[in-house]
């Protein structure tokens, strides 16, 4: 049980950290999107970097007054979840590489 416990914590904290780093790449490198391929290209970066951008609107919007805390928490949630699904794909992706490199 602690085990499966601990896949989960790892995997939506490794989720939620490869969005971090994903969200703050694109804010220091790109510009707004003014081109078709602008816009497609931002809408693949924030598959990635979505968990951590909703947060922060989320988070910024409870400060302000501006949403419910049920919208924030919602919110959280659905950022969590992103995270989990994302932090299992990038484990598959390093268990695969493990594999493919590390000769077991």
């Amino acid at each position: 049980m602690y085990k499966d416990l601990f896949v989960i914590v790892f995997a939506t904290l490794a989720g939620f950290t490869a969005s971090g780093i994903l969200a703050n790449l694109y804010r220091l490198i790109a510009k707004k999107p003014e081109t078709a391929a602008g816009r497609v290209g931002y809408v693949a970066v924030m598959v990635v970097a979505g968990p951590n951008v909703l947060f922060e609107n989320a988070a910024t919007s409870f400060r302000a007054n501006d949403c419910s805390s049920f919208a924030f928490w919602l919110a959280a949630v659905i950022a969590g979840y992103w995270s989990f699904g994302l932090g299992l794909f990038l484990i598959q992706i390093g268990q695969v590489i493990s594999r493919h490199w590390g000769g077991a």
